[in-house]
């Protein structure tokens, strides 16, 4: 699976998303290898990832409501304005959004702060001449920090789904 997936990406055969669809071919044809396959798998599979699909759009569509009415309300140049007076000019900047965006993740998805946060931060970052690039990488990193990060810690929670029965979320938490 991991040669088919990764492989087909690295190899400039497949996009991503086209070695997704690859990987559950894969996954397909390893069941019936592995005697495994069922028509009733194969549906529920696909009923869990409508769902998955549907809360990711309802989430996607409020997110883009709250940030049109941010913005015609006047609300980014409100953010904006303070964000450039805010003491050490870029690294201040810098400081301030990374504390708040890992702040936030411990409590929230990547999808809300990406579609609220950063379309309110980033025309700040270009006014300051801030590669965009490098903030973006830096808004990543910070991301997955704050993911691992308890009281929620949403990788966390992924992990304990995948470790053997001993582990508990305990020593996830400490570790």
């Amino acid at each position: 699976m991991i040669i088919v997936v990764l492989g087909s990406i690295f190899a400039g055969v497949a996009t991503p998303t086209e070695s997704a669809a690859l990987g559950g071919a894969g996954a397909m044809v390893l069941a019936v290898l592995y005697r495994q396959f069922s028509w009733r798998m194969v549906y529920d599979a696909a009923k869990e990832t409508v769902k998955v699909t549907a809360m990711v759009f309802a989430i996607l569509l409020g997110a883009t409501a709250f940030s049109m009415a941010f913005t015609y309300t006047g609300g980014d140049y409100l953010v904006e304005e303070w964000m450039l007076q805010l003491p050490g000019e870029k690294w201040g900047f810098l400081i301030i959004t990374m504390l708040v965006i890992l702040i936030l993740g411990f409590f929230i998805d990547f999808v809300e702060i990406c579609f609220i946060i950063v379309p309110i931060i980033a025309p700040v970052a270009e006014i300051m001449g801030i590669n965009m690039t490098w903030f973006a990488i830096l808004i990543a990193m910070n991301l997955q920090t704050s993911f691992l990060t308890p009281p929620f810690g949403f990788s966390l929670f992924y992990l304990k789904g995948v470790a053997p029965k001993g582990v508990t979320t305990q020593d996830i938490y400490r570790a």
